[in-house]
């Protein structure tokens, strides 16, 4: 059995897989996800898991260097930035309209749909390396 702090074998299996640059995606239960991109839905129920508490997890495994949160969160879910921003420590942040967060799945190696139903509770992250 697999020690580590992520234990979802789909969630493992995408970050094993990723390199430089590549991306994965985190967010609410009602984000579009592009036809084409590998959803790995964790929703149970509503709130749960949590954004957060989904966030912490794949943040104890992968390696980021950017990450991607839409404009509107900052007006929209103050609660939930301040949240995420606190997990971060140091990661690069950019800010883009919550449209180009949607068409910017379509790259990303897959999407994980948390439970969550804040608005605007959506992030890409951006694969590092750690050498």
């Amino acid at each position: 059995m697999k020690k580590g702090s992520v234990i979802n074998s789909d969630i493992s299996r995408v970050i094993a897989q990723m390199g430089h640059f590549d991306t994965l995606a985190i967010g609410d239960a009602g984000m579009p996800v592009p036809v084409g991109t590998e959803k790995i839905d964790l929703a149970v129920s509503k709130g749960l898991p949590s954004f957060i508490a989904v966030l912490k997890n794949v943040l104890t495994e992968l390696e980021v260097q950017k990450v991607y949160l839409a404009n509107e969160i900052k007006t929209e879910n103050p609660e939930v930035l301040a949240q995420t921003l606190a997990l971060l420590d140091g990661i690069e942040v950019a800010y883009i309209p919550h449209e180009d967060m949607k068409r910017n799945l379509q790259p990303a190696h897959a999407f994980i749909r948390t439970g969550e139903m804040t608005p605007y509770a959506n992030i890409i992250l951006e694969s590092g390396v750690t050498f």
